[in-house]
């Protein structure tokens, strides 16, 4: 259904013909680290992710997994290297 409370107009998984069914009956503004991210909307009531309701919970752990301006580290993390792969690597 559209969105009736602070994302209005736009399609929202939580809402039904009661309201917003989603903890707190609205979605939350975005945190200090969203900022950047391309999936942000700029509405009237405030900066909200296009996504998540509650994008604080995705940055708890960690890197919010949707966002489009933090980087993924790659690599192997600990620089450990398992001799029997490296060989056969080598071999090939």
């Amino acid at each position: 259904m559209v969105c009736t409370t602070v994302k209005e107009g736009i399609e929202c998984l939580f809402m039904s013909n009661k309201g917003c069914r989603f903890n707190g009956g609205s979605c939350h503004a975005i945190v200090e680290k969203c900022e950047g991210c391309q999936k942000v909307l700029e509405l009237p009531t405030g900066n909200y992710c296009q996504v998540f309701p509650d994008p604080a919970i995705k940055w708890r752990v960690g890197n919010c997994n949707m966002a489009t301006h933090v980087k993924a580290s790659s690599g192997n993390r600990n620089g450990k290297l398992n001799p029997l792969k490296a060989s056969k690597r080598r071999a090939h």
